[in-house]
């Protein structure tokens, strides 16, 4: 099979138009939460940045789902972290590459500029930055001379903009978290977190054992919404933690340094990993929370709400479900021609809050690996967006 070569087809961007549906209950677990399908837009897998350097040689030539790398182009995949920009469109940005420090050395990280338009059920790639280091300020060898961030230089999963334009990424080799300008320049080294690290860490001057599973670092990324502080999740557990608890961090911006303080999330299986987690108000938490598993194989996808005041004195984040992923009703059949809809992807990892009642999700596609969607078909990105129960009652400096 010859090199994968697609531009990104331009549509046109609508505005988001969501059509609101009336939410149908569904008891589950004491609480009436079934939300409704409003919007469905879709991206297609072999998607690729326009005039982009060669990706995917570190794959082996392997075919997987009906597609062989290399790619004469970067597939635009793996999103992991996204910002709303209040004109209906997102900053998102696009992880590693292909899933580990060793294959991904020739994907550079980006955050690509994408709007959704869920009347033609289309999403527009309006273009988007490479993340860089011209100043030096990373104290490691980067992969490229050039120091454009790679793949195999960290592995970002969330993001969050703060008032000035810039914005701060969740990695999850330090782990660390990232400074970056509103070009995508890297502001100051990397901001590691004391006591937690991960095997892939390249910091030869600390103690080389790790205490989090490879993969398992900041996964999740809220800001409070006073603009500051921001709270990193970890996906992993610390090695001496309870099974399943994850370390929610607090970090002053102002200070630019972690407080000391952590709340502890903890998952409903230790097996279970959490996807994003973004601020609801000063005390709560949308925090996604996923299986293992695709297709056939995908039972536990939802969102919950996490408040960090605990008010049950357990020493964990009260948790309330939100949303079960598996479980959406589709009265108008926006996402297919059942009356249920489901988002059967092994990775879900991007939540945003569009406004009091609605919220936006997107799937980590994995290109060209996962196939949660069609077996033997590699999954294309999906934008949904869903009407819940109830409103979040969400501070208002979130809803603009």
């Amino acid at each position: 099979m010859k090199n994968l070569r697609r531009v990104a087809l331009g549509v046109g961007v609508g505005a988001l138009a969501l059509t609101l549906a009336a939410p149908s209950a569904d008891a589950h677990n004491g609480h009436e939460n079934r939300v409704t399908l409003t919007g469905w837009a879709m991206l297609p897998a072999a998607t690729f940045v326009s005039a982009s350097d060669p990706s995917g040689s570190q794959l082996g030539g392997t075919p997987s789902n009906g597609i062989t790398p290399p790619f004469d182009d970067q597939p635009i995949q793996g999103f992991s972290g996204i910002v709303k920009n209040g004109d209906g469109t997102f900053d998102v940005i696009s992880d590693n590459g292909y899933g580990s420090k060793s294959n991904s050395a020739d994907f550079v990280l980006r955050i690509q500029h994408l709007g959704p338009d869920y009347g033609k059920k289309t999403v527009d790639v309006l273009g988007g930055i490479n993340l860089t280091d011209p100043n030096n300020f990373v104290p490691f060898a980067l992969t490229r001379k050039d120091r454009v961030l790679t793949g195999a230089d960290f592995d970002i999963e969330s993001i969050q903009r703060v008032k000035d334009g810039s914005y701060w990424i969740g990695d999850e080799f330090g782990p660390y978290l990232l400074h970056f300008d509103r070009a995508g320049r890297l502001l100051q080294a990397p901001i590691p977190l004391a006591g937690v690290r991960a095997p892939e860490n390249p910091d030869q001057s600390e103690p080389r054992n790790p205490t989090i599973n490879s993969s398992k670092g900041f996964e999740g990324l809220a800001q409070s919404p006073d603009g500051r502080t921001l709270y990193p999740l970890l996906e992993g557990t610390v090695a001496g933690d309870p099974a399943g608890a994850l370390r929610l961090n607090e970090f002053d911006l102002p200070k630019q340094r972690y407080t000391g303080k952590y709340f502890t999330y903890q998952l409903e299986d230790p097996a279970n990993a959490i996807g994003d987690a973004i601020a609801v108000d000063n005390d709560r938490f949308l925090v996604i929370e996923r299986d293992n598993g695709q297709g056939a194989t995908a039972k536990f996808k939802r969102i919950y709400l996490a408040d960090k005041r605990d008010r049950n004195r357990d020493g964990k984040m009260d948790k309330t479900l939100v949303a079960d992923l598996m479980n959406i009703a589709d009265p108008r059949h926006l996402g297919g021609s059942a009356d249920v809809f489901t988002f059967p992807f092994q990775t879900i990892e991007d939540v945003v809050i569009l406004d009091d009642r609605t919220l936006g999700v997107v799937n980590d596609n994995n290109f060209p690996f996962s196939n949660g969607r069609t077996a033997g078909q590699p999954d294309n990105n999906e934008f949904i967006t869903i009407r819940l129960a109830d409103n979040l009652h969400a501070d208002k400096r979130f809803l603009k």
